[in-house]
């Protein structure tokens, strides 16, 4: 088929397959990793439940909410689906700890999930239905996100919000049992909302923009469902998504191999609460504290050399709060050769105020370009006070597609997030009641377990 062609029948295409896709037909490798997706967004929300932002958050939405039918994981209290879905996105992507689509850098759990959550406890759906639908979900945004890269997030849209819409509304819509036309009318409605930029991030208004897709995306849906149109061409249409947020869209790749090649499959999970271009600088810099007499005082300098992106996204020497360290790979190099650790504490405010870190992160002498690295890659150099010189080269990086977290991984993952951002909760029902989730009846007891007991 010709691109032109393609390109004038994506809206339709997309909404078809979904419109038209049944769980028994989605193969078993993929039903598999997003189960795992489900069980790695629901710990980095608990781990982000607690967070400052997620406080003010829902201290300004909780204020409006209409209802207390949706749980807001790691909390016992409840809101409307339009703000459980809100909250819950911001709290799963707040510490850069959630899931990440290899090629676009999306984040497709954490807009996608939380909207079908909400949806599915107001509703009473099962677990199956929730499956199925963060699966389409994830694969629609990710697509979407590869028809549209590298331009769109270099150009400083955060792909995560913009794409994470679309995911949600056609996930909310398959939940819902929309049609063909009216999964078209939420993509129209998902772009009209779409948002995000890559300035707020290390701030605590990225997670507006998240929180921000998770409830429009559910929104969208719902609009759709009571019978508000859009346009037939959203995506493609002269003035729709892709050619507005793209200067060079390939409509044509978000349907390549449709339904028989899955993008969720290429959605990899992180062992590191920051910016998925660090996570190849983190495990170098352990490795190198890890080495036989290492004595991280000893060392003169650091240099990093890594892909463009590295530099492009992480030279900041001069962070004042967590969230800007969890993209700082100066603050990153510091940390983890100082304390030996990279996990959510390390890149909290109390660590980048800690006087040892910060005077360390001026030993990071600077960010070396090299094209020929990839972003799951990184080299790290130690020159020492002697002249000698260390050198820790990381191909792929964990957590990288090459280099997976393993379900035990996950699971000590969860249970960190949860004893950091939710204490009073008890993690092992909701770990067991989410790997059992697709022979759930309902996910009201599975929301239940995801709030902490009085």
């Amino acid at each position: 088929m010709p691109s032109s062609d393609v390109s004038r029948g994506l809206s339709a295409q997309l909404a078809a397959f979904v419109a038209d896709s049944v769980f028994a037909d989605i193969p078993d490798p993929v039903k598999a990793h997003g189960t795992r997706a489900i069980f790695n967004g629901f710990g980095t929300a608990l781990g982000g439940s607690s967070d400052q932002a997620l406080q003010r958050l829902s201290g300004v939405l909780g204020a409006f909410s209409s209802a207390q039918k949706a749980t807001m994981i790691g909390s016992s209290l409840r809101y409307d689906a339009p703000t459980a879905a809100f909250l819950n996105a911001a709290a799963m992507n707040v510490f850069d700890f959630d899931d990440n689509h290899t090629g676009t850098i999306i984040h497709p759990t954490a807009p996608v999930l939380p909207a079908v959550l909400a949806l599915a406890e107001t509703r009473g759906m099962s677990g199956k239905q929730v499956l199925h639908a963060v699966i389409l979900g994830i694969e629609i945004a990710c697509r979407l996100g590869i028809a549209i890269s590298p331009g769109h997030y270099s150009r400083g849209w955060h792909i995560t919000a913009t794409c994470g819409v679309f995911g949600a509304a056609v996930a909310c819509s398959k939940l819902l049992g929309l049609n063909q036309e009216r999964l078209i009318w939420a993509l129209g409605n998902a772009s009209a909302q779409s948002s995000g930029l890559v300035e707020t991030l290390g701030f605590m208004a990225k997670s507006v923009g998240v929180g921000a897709a998770a409830r429009n995306g559910l929104m969208s849906a719902l609009m759709a469902e009571a019978g508000v149109e859009g346009p037939s061409q959203p995506l493609e249409g002269p003035r729709g998504f892709l050619p507005v947020t793209s200067d060079s869209p390939q409509p044509e790749l978000a349907l390549e191999a449709l339904g028989a090649k899955w993008e969720i499959l290429r959605d990899s999970f992180k062992p590191y609460p920051c910016g998925i271009v660090l996570n190849p600088v983190i495990d170098a810099c352990l490795a190198a504290r890890n080495a036989e007499g290492f004595e991280p005082l000893q060392i003169a300098s650091v240099r990093v050399r890594g892909n463009p992106l590295l530099r492009a996204r992480t030279d900041r020497p001069n962070v004042t709060t967590g969230r800007e360290a969890q993209v700082s790979a100066q603050h990153a190099v510091a940390v983890c050769l100082l304390k030996g650790r990279a996990g959510v504490a390390e890149f909290s405010d109390e660590m980048v105020a800690d006087p040892d870190v910060r005077s360390f992160r001026n030993r990071v002498e600077g960010i070396e370009i090299d094209e020929a690295i990839g972003v799951d890659a990184a080299e790290v150099e130690l020159q020492l006070e002697d002249g000698t010189v260390r050198q820790v080269r990381v191909d792929f990086a964990t957590g990288t597609l090459k280099n997976p977290m393993s379900d035990d991984m996950l699971r000590d993952k969860f249970d960190t997030l949860a004893s950091y951002g939710c204490p009073a909760l008890h993690p092992a029902p909701l770990s067991d009641v989410l790997w059992k989730l697709p022979d759930l009846d309902g996910v009201k007891r599975l929301m239940a377990a995801a709030r902490p007991q009085t």
